[in-house]
C-alpha cells in the first residue's frame, strides 16, 4: 500500500509546540452508515489515503477504529480526526465524550480533535475551547481545532485563551469559496479544511466545471478537488464505492492553469448546501 502523493501541511498552532503535519488529501466519512464505514475506510487506506476524518456525530467512530486496526499500517502512518458533538460542550460531558472517542477508535492518542459546531448562541465558546486545550495538554491529542467557526468565534476564543486553533473545517466548494474567512485563517495562521468539497454533487454538472474537465481529460469531481488542492485547502471527499474512492484520489497527474482556477473561483454564489453556523443550536 503506497501513500498518495498529496503534500502534508504543517500545523502551526494548537499543537503544544510539537511538530504536526496533516495530509492535504483525506477521506471523509460523513453520512456513511456504520454498516458501510469499515469497508469504505479499508478501501480508502488500500488506495493510499492516510488521513481519515470522522466525528462523534457521525456514529461511525467504532467502525473507523476497526478499519485502521486491521489495515496493517504503523500508527504513525495514519492521521485520524474526530470532532466533539454538540451535546457534549459542557466540560464534564466533553471529557467523557473524548474518552469515548479514543475507546471507539482504539487509540491512545488522536491526531486532531475539533469542536464540531460553535453553538455560539446557546453555548460557551470559551469554556468549550478551554476544555479542548485541556485535552491537548494531556498529551492524548496531537492537535486541536474547530469546525464551522466564523471569524468572530475564532477571535473570541483566541483572545480569551491565547491558543489559536490548528485548523478550521468549514463548508467550501466553488459555489461557496469562503474567501473572507480563508483570508482570516491566513492572517491567524490557521489551516483551512473544506467539508462538502463537491457541493454534495450539485455543481458537478456546472458548464464551467464540465468545460475544464473536458479540457484536462478528467472528471468534474477530479477538477473540483484539484481546485481545492491548488488553493491550499485540506480536503476529504467521501464515497462508499471503491471506483469513486479511487477516482477521487487520482489528482496528481494534472494541474489547473491560472485561467481555469479563476474561472472556477468566479462561480462563487455564497451558497451553502449545509447549515449556517448560527443555525446549529441545541442537540442536533
Amino acid at each position: 500500500m503506497n501513500a498518495l502523493p498529496a503534500r502534508a501541511i504543517e500545523l502551526i498552532h494548537g499543537t503544544a509546540g510539537r511538530p504536526v503535519t496533516i495530509p492535504q488529501l483525506g477521506f471523509g466519512t460523513y453520512k456513511i452508515t456504520p454498516h458501510d464505514t469499515e469497508t469504505a475506510v479499508r478501501a480508502a487506506i488500500e488506495l493510499g489515503y492516510r488521513h481519515i476524518d470522522t466525528a462523534q456525530m457521525y456514529g461511525n467512530e467504532a467502525q473507523v477504529g476497526k478499519a485502521i486496526a486491521g489495515c496493517g499500517l504503523p500508527r504513525d502512518q495514519l492521521f485520524i480526526t474526530s470532532k466533539l458533538n454538540n451535546t457534549a460542550h459542557e466540560p464534564a460531558r466533553a471529557r467523557e465524550s473524548f474518552d469515548a472517542t479514543l475507546r471507539a477508535l482504539g487509540l491512545e492518542v488522536l491526531d486532531l480533535f475539533l469542536v464540531h459546531w460553535p453553538m455560539a448562541l446557546s453555548g460557551d465558546l470559551i469554556g468549550t475551547w478551554a476544555t479542548m486545550i485541556e485535552f491537548l495538554d494531556s498529551g492524548r491529542v496531537r492537535a486541536i481545532g474547530v469546525s464551522n467557526h466564523q471569524r468572530e468565534h475564532l477571535e473570541t476564543i483566541i483572545k480569551a485563551t491565547g491558543v489559536t486553533p490548528a485548523v478550521n473545517q468549514i463548508e467550501i466548494h466553488p459555489y461557496l469559496t469562503q474567501e473572507p474567512l480563508r483570508t482570516a485563517h491566513r492572517q491567524l495562521g490557521i489551516v483551512t479544511q473544506a467539508w462538502s468539497p463537491l457541493g454534495r454533487g450539485h455543481l458537478l454538472r456546472d458548464p464551467v466545471i464540465e468545460s475544464v474537465a473536458r479540457a484536462t481529460g478528467h472528471t468534474s469531481a477530479q477538477v473540483v478537488l484539484r481546485w481545492h488542492l491548488q488553493r491550499g485547502d485540506v480536503v476529504f471527499p467521501k464515497s462508499v464505492h471503491p471506483e469513486r474512492i479511487a477516482e477521487n484520489s487520482q489528482l496528481f497527474d494534472f494541474e489547473l492553469d491560472d485561467d481555469q482556477l479563476a474561472r472556477i473561483s468566479a462561480l462563487n454564489r455564497d451558497h451553502r448546501f449545509g447549515s449556517h453556523p448560527d443555525e446549529v443550536q441545541g442537540a442536533k
